[in-house]
């Protein structure tokens, strides 16, 4: 009887040293996780921002499949949420605030447990990555709420693992959804032509984006200086290729409403296209599946027995990509002037 006694009174002890240690821990909570993605800004919040693309890098629903997810009629931007149901439990998360492409601020709410301040930011570093993290923070925890991830290992434990594997497999589908391209042959049209501003160089495989970008700034420079008027999208005409050293001779142009003069000593000049019958082919894309672009063009001109005429092939940019963050929506229009 004495040694169950004795066993009790320790068992007691243990119990009062095990409340007295749940009782004594922080009432407050930070966890927070950072990954550096290659993709821009934009495109990352893009994907955050509406709860409906959530279910395919969210850990705990690869973890449990079964979890039953409910959404509601608005799921992005201010006011978006969702909820989902796990071994009868019941959580939900809602977005309270939000500054594009920079941060997003929401609430989380799971059992009966208080609310958790959930925040992402987006940086951009200067190589065209973002680091992204994702923090979660709660106060005036409850003592069964302690209990519970006390002798779960700690909060960390329990929330960082599925955050690390939720940037992981965000990353994942970011990244993957930038490859996406199709290439498409339209077939024989006719391009109305028309004036544009333009500029010619030289450029490699290498620096040949650089050199572009320069371009188009010089000639938009020179328009506004001069109070010319842009009239489409820009394009680039492909004066000379050659294969064996990977360089070009190139004109960036801007279509213009009518013909403009130019001083003697400008580097910016007037040129014309005139209504001709081309090959046309689509990109949908990144610019870097241009040349399979150009491939599919080439191969379909070969095929149809369809004759280049004098005129260079040019290509137009029909989106501005500071619109539309994923290279995969960009859209490219390859010209092949035919007689």
């Amino acid at each position: 009887m004495k040694y169950i006694k004795y066993l009790f009174f320790l068992l007691l002890i243990a119990i009062i040293a095990l409340a007295i240690y749940i009782a004594v821990q922080p009432n407050s909570y930070e966890v927070s996780r950072s990954r550096s993605i290659k993709a821009p800004a934009s495109l990352i919040y893009n994907e955050v921002i509406d709860f409906k693309n959530w279910e395919d890098w969210n850990a705990w629903v690869e973890e449990k499949p079964d979890i039953k997810l409910t959404y509601p009629e608005k799921t992005k931007g201010i006011d978006g949420a969702y909820s989902w149901e796990d071994e009868g439990e019941i959580g939900k998360i809602k977005t309270i605030a939000s500054n594009p492409n920079t941060s997003i601020s929401q609430e989380m709410q799971f059992g009966k447990y208080p609310k958790s301040d959930v925040n992402w930011t987006f940086i951009p570093n200067k190589d065209g990555s973002t680091e992204v993290k994702w923090t979660i923070a709660g106060k005036d925890l409850p003592f069964d709420f302690k209990a519970f991830t006390s002798l779960s290992g700690g909060i960390e434990n329990l929330i960082a693992p599925y955050y690390e594997r939720g940037l992981e497999l965000l990353d994942r589908k970011v990244v993957e959804s930038m490859k996406q391209h199709n290439v498409k042959v339209d077939g024989v049209t006719e391009y109305g032509g028309g004036f544009y501003m333009y500029k010619t160089t030289s450029a490699s495989k290498t620096n040949i984006s650089q050199v572009m970008k320069k371009q188009y700034s010089e000639i938009l420079s020179y328009m506004a200086k001069n109070n010319n008027i842009q009239a489409g999208m820009p394009f680039t005409i492909y004066n000379e290729i050659n294969p064996e050293t990977g360089t070009v001779i190139m004109s960036q142009a801007i279509p213009v409403i009518n013909k403009v003069t130019v001083a003697n000593d400008s580097e910016v000049f007037c040129g014309y296209i005139p209504k001709t019958n081309v090959l046309k082919t689509t990109l949908k894309g990144n610019y870097t599946n241009l040349n399979k672009a150009w491939e599919a063009a080439y191969q379909d001109l070969y095929e149809n027995k369809l004759e280049q005429s004098d005129l260079k092939p040019f290509e137009i940019y029909t989106n501005d990509p500071g619109n539309v963050p994923n290279p995969s929506n960009w859209i490219t229009e390859l010209y092949i002037p035919i007689k």
